[in-house]
């Protein structure tokens, strides 16, 4: 893990930094509905795929990537690994599970099933251990879909990776479509930066 500091007197963000981050802390969030008709059609197996193709574009935008360190020093993470909720039925609680990004995506679900086989079973919060900084967080919610979603984060304004929230998929038409909610910061990311990354994600589920 590498982790480059920005220099921030000669940043070209500078300006919309300080006013987001210092000025008017401002977090916002937006669901998209992701068209997953090709991916069905694959017969992949939706979680891990999901997981694969949002680090995939997470990695491939800097801004996305964009966060304060341990000693509150502004930098981006060469690469990030996408930490993620696992639900356990016997007693209706979740686990934080992490698994490491590679680019290829058969290595990265053979790691989703080494990691799931060997840290799935573990109650807690936290079922894997020695969680890296250069993770950022997914979760699934798969009973129900939703039109808008909106986390709310006493302390959250110095956190600035991205977070995502998957809904249940349903049919429409001959489409079948997925709700992801996209929770950002914007002293490093705009709206632009977001639809760039949907449309980028989408063109990857539409392989």
């Amino acid at each position: 893990m590498a982790f480059r500091q920005i220099d921030r007197e000669h940043w070209a963000r500078k300006e919309y930094f300080d006013h987001y981050f210092s000025q008017v802390p401002c977090t916002y969030s937006a669901v998209f509905r992701l068209n997953l008709t090709n991916l069905k059609k694959q017969g992949q197996k939706l979680y891990p795929t999901m997981l694969y193709h949002i680090a995939a574009q997470v990695n491939s935008q800097e801004e996305f990537r964009t966060a304060l360190d341990s000693e509150g020093r502004l930098g981006v993470y060469d690469q990030i690994h996408p930490c993620y909720t696992i639900f356990h039925k016997e007693n209706s609680t979740f686990s934080n599970l992490w698994t490491e990004y590679t680019p290829n995506y058969e290595a990265f679900c053979e790691a989703y099933r080494k990691d799931m086989a060997q840290y799935g079973p573990n109650l807690g919060l936290e079922a894997k251990p020695n969680l890296p900084p250069n993770t950022f967080p997914v979760s699934m919610f798969p009973w129900a879909s939703f039109e808008g979603f909106n986390l709310n984060l006493q302390k959250g304004y110095d956190y600035l990776l991205p977070i995502f929230t998957m809904g249940k998929y349903f049919e429409e038409g001959d489409k079948t479509l997925l709700p992801l909610a996209i929770q950002v910061h914007h002293a490093v990311c705009d709206g632009f930066h977001l639809c760039r990354f949907v449309c980028g994600l989408q063109e990857r589920l539409d392989g």
